[in-house]
């Protein structure tokens, strides 16, 4: 903070020093040791991959999404498990096969009654709805199915037959990915 520019403080209140706030940097500090504490917990379960959990969370504090790409028995479905159970997040994880379909992922309309005998159409949430969603393997389904789930990436959101479905906050998809030379794979989209 010591960098900041008169400009960058132009939306504290006149006098602020966020340097000099012991309130501030305490909760800094307190930050920084939960932080150490969550990097030091998947540490030691996944070994002498510092430099991964490090971006991992950096991923994860920042709202957003992260694909691992490695060879099969790398730890990656490992790293994304141990570090939602560590961060206590909502996790579900979907192993991706060509014939899964997009409904699997995000869920569908199913024909349900009431009481009176009345149908109707009810939606039932797919395992998308989570914190966190491990989609292990993504390139293994289909380009329909990897664009279900880019969509709701990016929107948040699921569209169902006319209605949008928020997912809920925060909501971050942790994919894995085997290289694109092994057998039975479909590539991202660019």
């Amino acid at each position: 903070m010591a960098n900041m520019s008169q400009n960058d403080l132009s939306s504290f209140p006149a006098g602020y020093r966020p340097d000099e706030n012991p309130a501030d940097l305490a909760y800094v500090e307190q930050l920084t040791a939960q932080l150490g504490a969550v990097r030091q917990a998947i540490g030691q379960v996944v070994l002498g991959q510092r430099d991964v959990i490090d971006r991992l969370l950096v991923t994860i504090l920042s709202g957003g999404h992260a694909l691992l790409i490695g060879a099969p028995g790398l730890g990656k479905t490992l790293l994304v498990s141990t570090a939602a159970r560590v961060l206590g997040l909502d996790t579900r994880r979907v192993q991706f096969t060509p014939d899964l379909m997009p409904s699997d992922i995000t869920g569908s309309d199913i024909l349900d009654e009431d009481e009176n005998g009345r149908r109707f159409f009810r939606f039932v949430r797919g395992p998308i709805f989570t914190q966190l969603l491990l989609a292990d393997e993504i390139n293994r389904a289909s380009p329909r199915t990897q664009s279900a789930l880019l969509q709701a990436m990016q929107e948040y959101e699921v569209a169902q037959a006319g209605t949008n479905h928020p997912l809920p906050r925060p909501f971050h998809v942790l994919a894995t990915q085997n290289p694109i030379e092994q057998e039975g794979t479909y590539p991202l989209p660019a």
